[in-house]
């Protein structure tokens, strides 16, 4: 079998989960590690090996540049803050090689378009590491959806947030503005927003406002960023959505749809729950009254696909892998991937623009 041989660009903690992805992929192995010196590419490869010892050792790479200039080297993953990352996109791109980036993409939707744009040219894929849009439980959505599960879908809520301590507050990078300006909306609101473009078949909203409830300016900023965001959507349709994604409020992960004849819920959207099963659940309750006797009853359908949540050739991290190693090799390259960045990061940038003004609606 032909394999995908990757690099990585950057040693973000991020990484060494795909480094096991890539391990139990089948069809793709790792070459280099590249970081700002070799010695601590060489800790990151060795603490890695430790754990997920590969058969050869990859080589741990002094620069950037250097690794993009390898020719045992076919694609990179590139972990790096968003702040960096058109930069290595685009240098990645001219030297041909195919891109699997984290998210969000970069600083704005005008940055992206640049990134996809050299990708193009240079007859690369890009793909963002949204490792849930591999997971098989997004094509059930979608077929419960589409079947009426909920009936006419009206409403689409979510909520991704983890409390981050005092250290993470003051040191992560995702708290200084020059690194990571969007916060928690990058960080986490990225993927509510996805995954409402995915229930909308990649229809855009139509209006967009929100509000940074709260911010946080870590070390090295000079400027506040979303510690604690809000957002409220309207697509075509009549369909509405709103997301809550905060750095100060303690761990969740759901997706709720609502519709006129039921709900759909999925409690673990981005992370799914530890086991051997990914699932939603479809309620249908009914509410009954009979002159003094008032009942609401609960109804509800789990409806589950056989995955395991992480560490396993099922997980969704390594679809990921295997599929994006399927167009490196292949040729076959999917323009779909880098529609779905570029919408999604339209949606952050009218989200921030809009807290920024007030709360102001903006339209898409």
């Amino acid at each position: 079998m032909t394999k995908c041989r990757f690099g990585i660009l950057g040693t973000a903690a991020i990484a060494r989960k795909n480094w096991k992805a890539m391990h139990l992929s089948g069809n793709s192995t790792l070459v280099a590690v590249a970081s700002r010196n070799a010695e601590s590419a060489g800790r990151f490869i060795d603490e890695c090996m430790a754990q997920v010892p590969l058969a050869e050792r990859p080589e741990p790479v002094g620069s950037y540049q250097a690794l993009l200039e390898r020719d045992d080297v076919d694609a990179v993953y590139i972990p790096l803050p968003t702040a960096l990352r058109h930069e290595w996109v685009v240098k990645a791109a001219e030297a041909g090689k195919h891109v699997l980036g984290e998210k969000p993409a970069a600083l704005n939707a005008q940055q992206v378009e640049e990134m996809l744009a050299a990708c193009k040219s240079n007859n690369v894929q890009y793909m963002d590491g949204v490792m849930f849009m591999h997971s098989r439980r997004l094509p059930l959505v979608r077929e419960l959806v589409r079947d009426g599960a909920v009936g006419r879908l009206r409403r689409m809520s979510s909520q991704f947030s983890f409390a981050g301590d005092e250290e993470f507050r003051q040191s992560n990078i995702r708290t200084n503005n020059h690194l990571e300006p969007y916060g928690c909306l990058g960080d986490l609101g990225w993927y509510c927003s996805r995954y409402f473009l995915w229930v909308m078949e990649g229809r855009m909203p139509i209006e967009v406002s929100a509000t940074m409830l709260t911010g946080l300016q870590g070390a090295g900023g000079d400027e506040p960023v979303p510690g604690e965001f809000s957002a409220n959507l309207i697509f075509p349709d009549g369909v509405s959505a709103a997301f809550y994604c905060s750095f100060v409020t303690e761990n969740q992960q759901w997706v709720h749809l609502s519709g006129d004849q039921g709900y759909l819920r999925t409690d673990d959207f981005v992370l799914p729950y530890h086991g051997p099963e990914v699932a939603v659940v479809v309620g249908k309750d009914k509410f009954s009254a009979d002159n003094c006797e008032f009942h609401m009853e609960n109804h509800l359908t789990r409806h589950a696909v056989d995955e395991y949540d992480a560490n396993h050739t099922s997980a969704q991290e390594v679809n990921m892998i295997r599929s994006f190693s399927e167009m490196v090799t292949s040729g076959k390259l999917e323009p779909a991937w880098p529609e779905w960045t570029l919408k999604t990061q339209r949606i952050l940038d009218a989200c921030f623009q809009s807290s920024q003004a007030g709360g102001q609606a903006i339209s898409l």
